[in-house]
């Protein structure tokens, strides 16, 4: 492997056709514009001005509701996943299943939220372990896992602006503590109370970030008239976010474990998008 050796003495790898094309993809999904801008051009008006107007209950719940989701996924989401053989994701399969869950939240209204949000939260997280599986990571090992979580907190960043290329890397940073202390609590043989508090923490702090998406996710429901179609596909933008994003994290982590996160985040910056 070619080394080359920058100013700041980082060594950057000479990555082949292959890998820099999958890391010219990975960037191009991590940096697509956010799910809000994307519902906003779909619904033809802007989702923050209807959350301006969502009663405060609602994002409260929203807010309560996503720690449970989340808490709730992470326990049902890869039991039906081989976690051994790797094979490609089926992308198509989840949004199939998230399409019927918006359907009936679509033709119900907000009333379905509670129970639909940890069923459609499962499904996501399965769908991006898929994509983890698919990427040659394992589903037996915490790290996976605690990746997997990490997605649910990345809201993708609009092209048109050079400061999002940092976006993903600062979403990661605001991460990095809570997703390394439960990774090494899950893999540790410590008892199980500490791996507990550890990954409690981790959905915290995720689902904190993961609420305001949901939030967004509800609004766009709540526009007039949105129905079963609307609501099927709200849902479709929505798992179509967090797959690109899956995708994309994934590809990262791939590349990182063969040539070092600081060679990865430096080649990220640099390499150039498709016109």
């Amino acid at each position: 492997m070619k080394i080359v050796v920058n100013p700041s003495q980082i060594q950057i790898p000479q990555l082949s056709d292959q890998e820099l094309c999958d890391l010219r993809q990975a960037r191009l999904l991590l940096e697509q514009p956010t799910l809000a801008m994307r519902m906003t051009q779909h619904l033809g008006r802007p989702v923050e001005r209807v959350m301006e107007a969502m009663p405060r209950i609602i994002r409260a719940t929203i807010e309560t509701s996503s720690v449970v989701a989340l808490r709730q996924a992470t326990r049902v989401a890869t039991w039906t996943l081989n976690k051994k053989q790797v094979r490609p994701s089926s992308e198509g399969f989840h949004q199939v299943a998230l399409l019927v869950s918006g359907g009936m939240g679509g033709t119900l209204g907000l009333a379905t939220l509670i129970w639909e949000l940890p069923l459609s939260t499962t499904l996501m997280l399965r769908s991006i372990a898929d994509i983890a599986r698919s990427e040659g990571h394992s589903l037996r090992s915490p790290e996976t896992l605690t990746s997997c979580l990490e997605v649910f907190a990345m809201e993708g960043g609009a092209e048109s602006h050079p400061e999002q290329s940092h976006h993903y890397w600062a979403v990661r940073l605001a991460l990095a503590k809570a997703v390394s202390e439960a990774t090494v609590a899950l893999a540790g043989a410590q008892a199980a109370k500490g791996a507990t508090i550890a990954f409690t923490r981790l959905i915290s702090v995720v689902a904190a970030r993961f609420g305001l998406i949901l939030s967004q996710q509800a609004a766009a429901k709540m526009v007039p008239l949105i129905g079963a179609a609307g609501g099927m596909a709200v849902n479709l933008l929505f798992i179509r976010h967090f797959q690109n994003m899956a995708r994309g994290h994934f590809i990262i982590r791939r590349l990182e474990k063969k040539y070092g996160t600081e060679a990865m985040k430096t080649l990220y910056r640099s390499v150039a998008l498709p016109i």
